[in-house]
């Protein structure tokens, strides 16, 4: 049974190993922090934050939402900290509540990685304040307890940390919410309210949740609301269902916090590669305990003589097999659950992804229209763990692009790589790399995005030939050395303006035939074509260039770079490396799994979908030059 708890209010905890999960009424920011013996924050290396979020023991959520995970494990916890604080603020700046009066109380429901509850607190009485420390675990007599705290700052982050001992608070606290406010600036939009839209605003509220119904009229006949949601007026059961007792919710597309129906989409697909992983984490940790108690238990049989021989001996192994079998048994059965609930949320997802988000054999493709806007993030593929490889999460990078992306055609990569004959790979890999290209044209809004070639042998024809065919390209593939040469030099010195102007706070100095859209650069065969100034130049593009709309797309045998010897290494530590082939070389953030990836597969008529595609690109780019 949870342990509901009242402010100042301790209860011991039984596990080590927690999940703590906050709801709100809007979104907030979460951040954690070590304290010592007399409850000191010895200097911001203990403060787990959005843009910094994991210590020895503790990781938090990487944005601000209406829902935050803590995850900590408190055997990792170093030994000179007694206390790990769980603080919860308001964002600053980005249109939100400023003090938790405006909003519902949060509640921090406190439970096992397995899901085994053990205590809630609702963090009532909240008035002025746009900070506060929602719980407390702390040491006592070499065991842990958490506390309810509840204790709330006016002033904010800055005020809390420094409470807690932090001699930098003002400054790092402002560190900590420009960073959250640059990134729900870039991602979200201000929601509308009750009365522009005439339902109430989605709200993710202590379990309850508001789904207003203008989500599904704009999303072609999809129906975001939640059917399983009784306690509002505003979710209705869907005609002719029914609610069991006991069942989880039916899921529904869009079923996640957000202030837009990408973002939802977006959260939603980041929280199940989140909770298979977190299932998944739970599932193989029960499994090492099983183990690992049966060897004990065969050990202690062993060591006592009377239990070597005969009959006893024989009971024995057979009751530690048995218990373990039944704790495996258990721990399967909740892990198939979790399985199977997630391939029911992904069933409904798919078919409502957005172009950006959808594989290329979905409707919406072959229906494609140029978008208006810039969407928050982009489909690179699907990967899967070993336990479920028949449940592909959907792998989404934020755009922007932050890094530049690198498509590996080695033979190294991985066993399905190393059984296929070398050019063949090599191939396969630059024709992902240009569905990749395609995918990242399809997205941006009519000029918004300009790719450019390096091809310095002309080995690639064949796979380029529907961007350049369908003219989409911002001039004709480079070849040679001096064709190399002269991309790099524009490309580098169009870096260095738009940094010198962005430092200098003077953008208008820019001159005005310089075009400020996102740039994608393929480069193919790499490092063929280049001398030792293109690779400095190449270097540079790769750590500077995302930040002034400059991004690689490399697809290149690191083998064949080797020449080079270690002056690569940060060049390829920059980039995100993908496969032409499935490849288990991804680990998450937060428990490091091995994850498989999978590449974007065209389905069999692919060259007609991409043409189709790079086609309408190319008509909304000749419109908008006229």
């Amino acid at each position: 049974m949870t342990a509901e708890l009242v402010r100042g209010q301790n209860h011991p905890l039984p596990h080590t190993r927690l999940e703590i999960r906050v709801t709100a009424g809007a979104p907030v920011l979460a951040c954690a922090t070590l304290a010592d013996a007399e409850g000191t924050v010895r200097g911001t290396e203990w403060i787990a934050h959005p843009g910094s979020p994991t210590l020895p023991g503790v990781e938090v959520s990487r944005q601000a939402a209406a829902e935050l995970r803590f995850h900590v494990d408190l055997e990792a916890v170093p030994e000179q900290a007694h206390h790990v604080n769980v603080l919860l603020a308001l964002p600053e700046g980005v249109g939100g509540p400023a003090r938790f009066a405006g909003t519902t109380a949060p509640y921090a429901a406190v439970t096992s990685t397995e899901g085994v509850a053990v205590a809630g607190f609702a963090l009532t009485g909240l008035d002025a304040e746009s900070a506060v420390v929602a719980l407390e675990l702390y040491r006592r007599q070499g065991a842990w307890k958490v506390r309810a705290v509840g204790q709330g700052y006016a002033g904010g982050l800055a005020e809390l940390l420094g409470d807690q001992g932090l001699v930098e608070a003002p400054a790092f606290a402002t560190t900590v919410q420009d960073a959250v406010a640059r990134h729900l600036a870039s991602a979200v939009q201000a929601p509308l309210t009750e009365a522009q839209t005439g339902t109430p605003d989605r709200r993710q509220v202590a379990g309850t949740q508001v789904a207003g119904t203008q989500a599904g009229a704009r999303a072609g006949g999809v129906d975001y609301t939640h059917p399983a949601r009784k306690k509002t007026a505003s979710a209705p059961l869907a005609a002719g269902a029914s609610e069991q007792p006991g069942q989880q919710p039916r899921p529904v597309a869009g079923d996640a916090s957000g202030w837009s129906m990408d973002e939802r989409l977006y959260n939603q697909v980041w929280g199940m590669f989140e909770d298979l992983a977190r299932a998944t984490a739970a599932y193989r940790s029960a499994v090492d305990f099983a183990e690992s108690r049966l060897d004990q238990e065969l050990d202690r049989a062993l060591a006592d003589p009377r239990q070597r021989m005969g009959g006893a001996a024989e009971t024995v192994r057979e009751e530690a097999h048995a218990k373990h079998d039944r704790l495996v048994g258990r721990a399967r059965e909740v892990f198939d659950r979790d399985l199977a609930q997630l391939a029911a949320e992904s069933q409904v997802v798919e078919p409502a992804l957005p172009p950006a988000y959808a594989r290329w054999d979905s409707p919406v493709w072959r229906d494609y229209e140029v978008p208006d806007e810039t969407p928050m993030a982009l489909r690179l593929g699907e990967v899967h763990l070993p336990e479920s490889p028949e449940l592909p999460i959907p792998m989404l990078v934020r755009l922007p692009l932050e890094r530049g992306l690198w498509v590996d055609s080695g033979r190294t990569g991985s066993e399905a790589a190393l059984m296929m004959d070398g050019a063949e790979l090599r191939r396969l890999a630059m024709d992902t790399a240009v569905a990749h290209a395609a995918r990242l044209l399809a997205v941006h809004p009519p000029g918004g995005f300009t790719v450019q070639v390096i091809d310095p042998a002309g080995s690639a024809t064949a796979a380029l030939a529907p961007l350049v065919e369908t003219g989409v390209l911002g001039g004709p593939p480079a070849a040679g050395a001096e064709g190399v040469s002269a991309v790099l030099g524009k490309l580098t010195q169009r870096v260095d303006l738009v940094q010198m102007a962005l430092r200098g706070g003077t953008p208008e100095s820019l001159p005005p035939d310089l075009d400020l859209g996102e740039q994608l650069l393929i480069i193919n065969d790499f490092p063929h074509g280049f001398d030792d100034r293109g690779v400095t130049q190449l270097r540079y593009l790769a750590d500077e260039g995302p930040s002034a709309g400059v991004h690689l797309l490399m697809v290149a045998d690191r083998e064949d770079a080797r020449a080079y010897g270690p002056v690569l290494d940060p060049l390829w530590r920059s980039l995100l490396p993908l496969t032409p082939v499935p490849s288990e070389h991804l680990a998450d953030p937060w428990v490091g799994h091995s994850w498989t990836y999978t590449p974007p597969a065209l389905p069999a008529d692919g060259g007609p979908m991409l043409r189709h595609v790079l086609e309408g690109v190319a008509g909304a780019l000749r419109e908008g030059r006229r």
